[in-house]
């Protein structure tokens, strides 16, 4: 090793030592332990999938999960294939499909308020370690549910138990009241160059 590798060498176990103590810190300060609510928007892709990926994750940790799936109404995605085989899951696709292709209001409100409700039974389900409401916010972006009494449900939930909120345009009132929140920017998609929509990567 040369005298200049070995500078970079030790002013990189300097940094790391620094960043270090810098995590170690913020660590040991977050001693609180309790249910969190995540929001997971923007136009980009992976909002649902990295729900998803945590319903994997919580199930690994012996969790009980709920999902409930809003304004999606297919019903051979893969990870409902999948998940509905697991124990511990319950799994309700509630969406009468997109809403530009339904485009009928009064429809879609009724199917939001049906999924809405049984979005409550899991939020007052102490025993449902994580619920997770897919696609929500697009209900909520159209008014088909009243944001407030969402939030009011979402904050009245069991105190240990996790929500996961996904969809575009997630409204203020919701992200103001979430502890985690991650905006998901669109760089390229493969819809836009004419790839179909291709099963195991897209549902």
């Amino acid at each position: 090793m040369n005298e200049q590798d070995n500078e970079k060498n030790i002013r990189h176990a300097e940094r790391m030592q620094r960043k270090k103590a810098v995590v170690d810190e913020k660590i040991a300060a977050a001693q609180i332990e309790r249910g969190v609510l995540l929001v997971n928007t923007g136009n980009g892709k992976g909002k649902s999938s990295a729900a998803f990926g945590v319903v994997a994750r919580a199930l690994g940790h012996g969790m009980q999960v709920g999902v409930v799936q809003f304004i999606k109404g297919r019903s051979d995605t893969g990870e409902e294939a999948f998940f509905r085989r697991q124990p511990g899951v319950v799994w309700h696709v509630m969406g009468e499909g997109f809403t530009w292709d339904t485009q009928d209001r009064a429809r879609d409100v009724a199917a939001a308020e049906a999924a809405w409700e049984q979005a409550r039974t899991l939020l007052r389900d102490p025993a449902i370690g994580l619920v997770v409401l897919d696609e929500l916010n697009i209900a909520l972006k159209y008014r088909y549910l009243e944001v407030a009494a969402v939030v009011a449900d979402l904050l009245a939930r069991p105190a240990h138990q996790h929500v996961i909120v996904t969809g575009r345009a997630a409204p203020p009132e919701l992200v103001e009241a979430a502890d985690t929140v991650t905006d998901m920017g669109l760089v390229k998609h493969a819809f836009a160059a004419g790839v179909r929509a291709m099963p195991g990567l897209e549902f």
